[in-house]
């Protein structure tokens, strides 16, 4: 991630009362126009999440109408966790002077990681996503050095921001269906889970089901940043090694308005969290892995405005 200054975002929807109903205006037309393409009945949870990423610029991807051909194949099968062809577009677009033979090895850096841990194969592309993969190779007798950037936090445009939902891997004749995947430049940076049965919930029952996926899908959380849970109008954003206890709501989106009473923690979070300057500046600065003896633990910096009530 380049390096760059932090800036104060302003939220959405607080700083003008009459732009707080036009976007809520914009949230309920975008659902109505997405839900004739679901083939089966999706809970509000998942239908909010997905109104508000379109809402602040990403784009939405029903697996349905990738499978069926209405959207460009995502991957070459279900058995991969990065989107392959979204990640070289986006090596070359964010580094245009990139040779390819440093694309080619910082493409295999990212895909043949060096650990059977996967907290440390975590804290490897960790640094790779924030630091920048240093690519050395030798022409002509000449030592060559490029830097290769996997996102470009400078300008913001210049990224590929996307959700598909839901998400199907396929693993040891398992299939796993993932409520929603959030890409960026193709590598799936946050992950969704939403849980339907929102009055019997609660988070330590949805953070075992994340440790369910863990096991099952590790190569998947190689390269998370964030985990998210919703349920009912509930949500909050932890992360691989975070017990119930850590996954907090965001309670306010920029830290200086407050929520409309119509707003649920679910719209909040989204809002705040994956603003595309906060989120990127939420990666860089925000995790931080901590040495517990033996052990390694990721840990989210708990933001006083955003995260305590």
């Amino acid at each position: 991630m380049k390096a760059g200054h932090k800036l104060k975002i302003k939220s959405l929807t607080r700083s003008n009362p009459i732009k707080s109903t036009r976007t809520r205006k914009k949230v309920g037309n975008f659902a109505k126009k997405l839900r004739p393409n679901w083939n089966w009945k999706p809970s509000n949870t998942v239908d909010s999440v997905l109104t508000w990423f379109e809402v602040i610029g990403y784009t939405v991807e029903l697996e349905t109408d990738i499978a069926s051909g209405r959207h460009q194949t995502e991957r070459n099968n279900q058995t991969e966790v990065i989107l392959s062809s979204r990640l070289r577009h986006a090596l070359q677009r964010i580094n245009p002077t990139i040779s390819s033979e440093a694309l080619q090895e910082a493409i295999r850096q990212l895909t043949v990681l060096p650990n059977s841990s996967l907290i440390e194969n975590n804290l490897y592309f960790h640094r790779l996503l924030t630091q920048g993969i240093d690519i050395t190779y030798i022409i002509d007798n000449q030592i060559i050095i490029e830097k290769v950037w996997l996102i470009d936090s400078s300008n913001l445009l210049n990224n590929d921001w996307l959700v598909i939902h839901p998400f199907t891997i396929n693993t040891d004749n398992h299939t796993h269906h993932l409520d929603a995947v959030i890409f960026i430049n193709g590598l799936p940076l946050a992950l969704l889970y939403n849980q339907l049965e929102a009055k019997t919930t609660t988070f330590k029952k949805a953070q075992a089901s994340w440790q369910q996926y863990i096991q099952n899908i590790p190569k998947l959380f190689f390269y998370n940043a964030f985990l998210l849970i919703t349920y009912g109008k509930r949500a909050g954003i932890g992360t691989l090694t975070s017990n119930s206890k850590d996954f907090l709501p965001w309670h306010t989106i920029d830290g200086e308005d407050f929520p409309h009473s119509q707003e649920t923690e679910i719209d909040v979070l989204i809002q705040g969290i994956f603003d595309k300057r906060r989120f990127l500046e939420l990666i860089k600065h925000s995790i931080v892995f901590e040495e517990n003896g033996v052990s390694r633990s990721k840990k989210l910096l708990r933001y006083h405005f955003c995260t305590v009530q």
